[in-house]
């Protein structure tokens, strides 16, 4: 709350004429509440986590009042529900849903990926593996090995080199981390692993202080790949009803060169399925 009061101006939330001279950079907290309809004081032990059960009809008057977006109105409420968990439930390694393999699997070509819901990626198309990591191995059926997308984006330096636009795919991953770890607080391992960017990499952690959240279902990326070169693609996040968890990710071309390039990258996708079959075969 106090992150989204400080990046609210003043003119935005309708207060221009509310004083001249201002020691804040968006809006004070005796603003918020009055625009919300509470009292300075209970404003004040929400936003210090010292007031608990804020009904919903409040929550809503304060995310109004702060301007949040509907992914961030729903992060507010998230936050306030009273955990009634008393111990982390255990946590099984997740596992791809047979109907999401099914529909990975019927995309044939087209470059996509399965993702779960700490971003790891649970399976994908042999063109969408040479998209995003073709340094790594195929098969991802191993939790121990699979890869992770945030950690790879910001530990790994060949897939950081990849996104030209670096510092827009990264706000979008840590917004999206944040939004997920407030809805499963009890999840040990992204807490781990959110714990070890914000250790081993110091462009996460800002990010992370900063928290923003957000949910991602679609937009555009922008590769400097090293086998096909430049390239755009406009993405797309499918759910799978049964598992709202996993969300399939499937890319297109955004102009002429780049489905030429994503063209050459299928093709580069057989060349190298044929290649591991001829020698599979010699042994």
């Amino acid at each position: 709350m106090k992150s989204r009061r400080n990046a609210v101006t003043p003119g935005v939330a309708g207060i221009s004429n509310w004083g001249k001279r201002r020691r804040v950079p968006g809006l004070r907290r005796e603003e918020v509440a009055q625009l919300a309809g509470v009292s300075v004081a209970y404003y004040v032990r929400l936003e210090q986590g010292q007031a608990h059960n804020a009904s919903d009809e409040v929550l809503f008057s304060i995310a109004r009042a702060l301007c949040l977006s509907q992914t961030e109105t729903e992060h507010l409420l998230d936050l306030a529900k009273p955990s009634t968990m008393k111990a982390p439930p255990r946590i099984r390694p997740e596992q791809a849903h047979p109907l999401s393999l099914t529909m990975l699997e019927s995309l044939g070509t087209q470059p996509a990926v399965l993702l779960g819901r700490r971003n790891d990626a649970l399976a994908w198309t042999p063109t969408g593996h040479l998209l995003l990591a073709p340094h790594l191995p195929f098969d991802t059926s191993d939790p121990r090995t699979r890869p992770s997308l945030p950690r790879l984006l910001f530990l790994d330096p060949q897939v950081r080199d990849v996104h030209p636009d670096w510092e827009a795919e990264a706000r979008t991953y840590v917004a999206y981390l944040r939004l997920i770890s407030d809805k499963y607080p009890n999840d040990s391992r992204l807490a781990e692993l959110i714990g070890e960017l914000c250790m081993k990499n110091a462009d996460f952690a800002a990010l992370w202080a900063s928290g923003h959240v957000a949910e991602c279902t679609g937009g555009t990326k922008h590769f400097q790949h090293p086998l096909v070169g430049a390239l755009t693609v406009n993405f797309q996040v499918w759910l799978q009803a049964d598992t709202p968890d996993h969300r399939l990710e499937v890319y297109t071309p955004a102009d002429g060169p780049s489905a030429d390039a994503l063209a050459l990258l299928t093709t580069l996708t057989h060349e190298k399925r044929e290649s591991f079959a001829e020698r599979s075969g010699r042994s």
